[in-house]
Parts: structure tokens; C-alpha cells; sequence
């Protein structure tokens, strides 16, 4: 149960949001009943704080016009949750360009506590550590960022000169339908009028953005995270790679995540032919269970099609082998010749005295 002290400072801060609170309002919010609301107030006109009570049938509280708090009035947990998320973002990318941003911000919110909290909090981020190293991040320029979630959130063209993987440079408009954040990286997804399609865009890549006249109505149902992913997944790369792979979708899932492959249903059971995992060159053989005795369902094992991009091969054979699933390689060639190879190689270590 909030201590008197916190409803009066809940109480503040309700005010501070702008506007007439009635105290009906004011005492659902609190979890108090009239009487305590005034109460509460009494307790900020002693601490100096202007409450102006308005009388009439829309009357209650207010804060006298041009009043403004301290820049900071934050309780221990409050304090404690900022400064863990600052540290959180810094780790995880989600910073803007300035690289500083998170580290003044920190020292600004330490410069305005009080000493003994200050000085607590300064023990936790002194003696926290994490277990992995932060992840290289590309970070956007504020004014960019700023900018198209602005968009994002009106439904507004967007102008964005933008430099492509390749080095090449362009202006165009875009329609955005929403930010992500995946793997340190800031991406916008939307759709592109300038050729009909939906695009997504890497928001560090973006060097200037600005909002267009007019407006636009995004799909319904839309999901930009799923939209992102799948863009990832199917994005150009070097080598172009499909595979059957005998299980479910979450076994699948538990090693290809959505921004690396898509996965679906072949529809058919049939048995393989081609070079499968290791230490199974064929497949399940004849003697396997065929997907469709297995049952239906989303939890049900059956043969599913999986087909991903990557720059290099030389990851996938032992992650495929980490699966530890009946799996068959359509695509490319190469991809066989490195899993017979790693084959060979745990072959060879496991008859070694």
C-alpha cells in the first residue's frame, strides 16, 4: 500500500499534467476518498505549492498557471528504473548518433538527486556487470528520428535521402508505417508510391528526413515488426538457400528465427532422397513415420520447407546438426559438400582413441 508521502506526490504530478482535476477524479486515481484528496492538497499549499481550487459544477484543483516543478522529483525505484534503462539502451542500441546522450543524461539525473540516494545508485551502477558484450550498434541521427516516428504517428508522406548498401545514394518518399528496433539496428518499414511496393529502410542510412504535405492510411492489421523481419529474411544476399526439414515449427524456429529464414508447410510427406543431416546421409529412410500419422496441429512434426540468404555457408552445417532433425538440402550444392565434410570430421573424432 502507497505510503501518504507517495499519494501526495501521485497527487503532484496529476496536477502538473495540465488542466481542471476534479476531486472524483483525483480520488479514483489515488485510491482515496475526497476528504484526503483536500487533505493532500492542504499538504501541497504548505510546501508552497500553488493549488488553485476552482469552484463551479466542472470545478476541482489545478496548479497556478506558469508554475512549474523542479526538473526532478524521483523516488528511489523511479531513480533506480532511469538509470538501468539508460544503461539497458546503451547496451542493446538504442541510442541515437550522440554517443554521449546516455552518459550526460546519467550524470544530470545524479547532479540533481539527493546525495544519499545519489550516492546508492551510484553503488549499483559501479558493482552492476552483464554477461555479454554490448552489441555493435548503428545508431540515426535524433532530427531523423524524430522525424519519421513523427510521420509515423500522423499518417504523413516522408522525404528521406537515403545511401543504399552499395554505396549508391537517393531521394525518395515513403509512407511509413512504423519503427523497429532488432539487433542494435533502428530500421523504418512503409510503402514506397514511387515504385508500388513496401520497402525497409535502415534508419542510420537515412541522412535527412522531412514530413510531405497530404496524408495516407496504413493496411489494416498491420504489423511492422513481422514486416521487418521477413524483409531481413528475404533480403539479397550471395548465396540462396532452400531446405526441407522434418519437425515442427518451433524446433525450427529455436535455431532460424524469423529474420533469418521463412518457414513453411511443403504439403506433401515424401520421403527424401537427398543427402540429409550428418551421420544420416539419407534421410529418414523408409522406415520413418510420415508426417501426416503424426497428427495436424501447430506442435505437429511434419516436413517443412525452409528457405533463407546468407553471405557465407560455413555457419549452417552445424546448426543444422544442432537441430538434431531429419533435414534435406535442395540448394545449393556447396551447402552439401560442407555438411558431408563436417560429417567426415566428427566421424573421424569420435573413432580417435
Amino acid at each position: 500500500m502507497p505510503r501518504p508521502t507517495g499519494r501526495v506526490l501521485a497527487l503532484l504530478e496529476l496536477l502538473q499534467s495540465g488542466g481542471i482535476r476534479t476531486v472524483a477524479e483525483l480520488a479514483a486515481r489515488l485510491g482515496v476518498d475526497g476528504r484526503t484528496v483536500r487533505r493532500y492538497v492542504d499538504h501541497l499549499v504548505d510546501l508552497d505549492i500553488p493549488v488553485e481550487a476552482v469552484r463551479g459544477r466542472y470545478g476541482g484543483y489545478r496548479l497556478a498557471p506558469g508554475y512549474r516543478l523542479p526538473p526532478l522529483m524521483l523516488n528511489d525505484d523511479e531513480a533506480l528504473a532511469v538509470l538501468l534503462g539508460l544503461a539497458a539502451a546503451r547496451r542493446t542500441g538504442l541510442l541515437t548518433a550522440a554517443a554521449t546522450a546516455g552518459e550526460t543524461a546519467a550524470a544530470k539525473i545524479r547532479r540533481a538527486l539527493p546525495q544519499r540516494l545519489a550516492h546508492r545508485l551510484d553503488a549499483v551502477m559501479e558493482s552492476l556487470a552483464f554477461t555479454a558484450a554490448p552489441r555493435e550498434s548503428a545508431t540515426p541521427e535524433t532530427g531523423v528520428l524524430l522525424a519519421v516516428a513523427d510521420a509515423v504517428r500522423h499518417h504523413r508522406p516522408v522525404s528521406i535521402r537515403y545511401t543504399g548498401r552499395d554505396g549508391r545514394r537517393s531521394e525518395r518518399t515513403l509512407h511509413p508505417y512504423g519503427i523497429v528496433t532488432h539487433l542494435g539496428r533502428w530500421y523504418v518499414t512503409g510503402a514506397d508510391p514511387g515504385i508500388g511496393e513496401d520497402r525497409t529502410f535502415r534508419l542510420d542510412r537515412i541522412a535527412d528526413a522531412r514530413a510531405l504535405p497530404g496524408s495516407f492510411e496504413p493496411p489494416a492489421g498491420l504489423d511492422p515488426v513481422q514486416r521487418v523481419l521477413s524483409g531481413l529474411a528475404t533480403a539479397a544476399h550471395r548465396h540462396e538457400v532452400t531446405l526441407r526439414i522434418h519437425g515442427t515449427v518451433e524446433q525450427v524456429r529455436a535455431r532460424l528465427p524469423a529474420d533469418l529464414a521463412t518457414v513453411e508447410e511443403t504439403g506433401s510427406p515424401a520421403e527424401p532422397r537427398s543427402p540429409a543431416a550428418p551421420g544420416s546421409p539419407e534421410g529418414p529412410g523408409p522406415g520413418a513415420e510420415p508426417a501426416a500419422a503424426q497428427g495436424a496441429g501447430p506442435h505437429a512434426e511434419r516436413w517443412l520447407r525452409v528457405e533463407l540468404r546468407a553471405e557465407r555457408l560455413d555457419w549452417l552445417p552445424p546448426l543444422l546438426a544442432s537441430l538434431d532433425r531429419p533435414f534435406v538440402i535442395e540448394r545449393p550444392d556447396e551447402l552439401r559438400d560442407l555438411v558431408v565434410a563436417l560429417a567426415d570430421r566428427l566421424a573421424a573424432s569420435a573413432r580417435r582413441a
